[in-house]
């Protein structure tokens, strides 16, 4: 039988494992940070009238463009932005994908602070990009010195930063963003796929984009508006970054199907975004029954919360898995990823882990 290891492929993916998290049928899944509450009917059945009428058109390509959508995007985001400042694809992914072929790729350098998102470095190597880590501090932290000394010593063409931070949690201080666009010779790409569960106070990086043609800031509809399975990412910034990614996009990249269900979903935004609320109630909620069983948790601000636990993580997660409960093992040994779901996967959560051996 033929494997990959048979045929010619890059010598930098040969021993690669493909991006993704377990897909296990059990009673709880909160591994992959979707939103657990299903689409009301309302959307549901708006999104199906939307699909009905591009049905009969399928003959034809899409708006190559996205236009509609785009204006819908940027009517969503406020703070001035027009369709020219957006662009959408399938998920956040595709769009840093083009972000890295556009302004990184081959003899060129990407840089990132880890943890973080751990797609990032695959882009970075799917595209030929050098890839170079700048860490976090042990408290997973990151300053604005040690950022500005990360990007004096690399010179990277592009620099990711994640608020709030996917696995951590934690948001960026406003500082860290101006001191990484004053010191980085190439582009920022800010990545808020979860900035809708920013507790209050938290900015974005949209308030700085005027004047900052190298920021970009990238979304995603997946997390707070329920739309994982629709494949929805987007970002604001300068329209000449929108021009420049127009150069790499492939032609037709978003489907009518893909466009009409994101415009119907986002024309019932307060439904969708009706559960956020709810969703950190629970996240607080888990970071304030854990810290009183002594287990320490980092702050969130997002829909998640990463969390220490007292044996190998490794063994807790199997453990939670045997009780029904599928969280994420990130790779920090002795921290453990759960998504922020309904009160009743909270519940279910919490008492398995209170079972746990000690």
């Amino acid at each position: 039988m033929t494997t990959i290891d048979d045929l010619p492929i890059r010598d930098d993916l040969r021993g690669m494992s493909p991006y993704g998290a377990p897909q296990l049928d059990v009673p709880v899944r909160l591994n992959t940070n979707e939103n657990s509450y299903p689409v009301p009917d309302e959307v549901a059945d708006a999104i199906g009238k939307a699909l009905q009428a591009e049905l009969r058109d399928l003959n034809r390509y899409p708006d190559r463009d996205a236009v509609a959508l785009r204006a819908a995007l940027a009517d969503y985001l406020g703070h001035d932005l027009t369709t020219a400042h957006v662009w959408a694809a399938n998920g956040s992914n595709e769009i840093q994908q083009q972000l890295l072929q556009a302004f990184a790729g081959p003899g060129r350098v990407a840089l990132g602070f880890t943890p973080a998102y751990s797609m990032h470095p695959l882009l970075a190597l799917g595209t030929g990009t050098t890839w170079v880590d700048g860490y976090r501090a042990a408290d997973f932290g990151l300053s604005a010195a040690h950022a500005v000394e990360q990007i004096r010593k690399h010179a990277p063409d592009l620099v990711f930063l994640c608020s709030p931070n996917n696995p951590t949690g934690t948001a960026l201080d406003p500082a860290v963003v101006a001191a990484v666009l004053d010191a980085a010779p190439g582009m920022v790409v800010v990545d808020e796929a979860y900035a809708e569960f920013a507790r209050p106070g938290t900015p974005s990086a949209l308030e700085v984009l005027p004047g900052h043609p190298r920021l970009v800031v990238t979304r995603t509809m997946s997390k707070a508006f329920g739309f994982a399975g629709g494949r929805l990412g987007y970002l604001a910034a300068d329209p000449a970054v929108v021009d420049a990614v127009q150069l790499v996009r492939l032609p037709y990249h978003l489907s009518s199907l893909t466009q009409a269900a994101a415009r119907a979903a986002l024309s019932h935004r307060a439904a969708l975004l009706g559960t956020v609320e709810a969703i950190k109630v629970e996240r607080d909620r888990i970071v304030s029954v854990l810290r009183s069983r002594g287990l320490d948790v980092a702050d969130s601000d997002a829909n998640f919360v990463l969390y220490r636990v007292k044996s190998d993580q490794k063994t807790a997660w199997r453990a939670l898995l045997d009780r029904g409960v599928l969280v994420r093992d990130v790779g920090l040994p002795g921290w453990l990823r759960v998504t922020a779901g309904t009160p009743e996967e909270t519940d279910a959560f919490l008492n398995a882990m209170e079972e746990l051996p000690q």
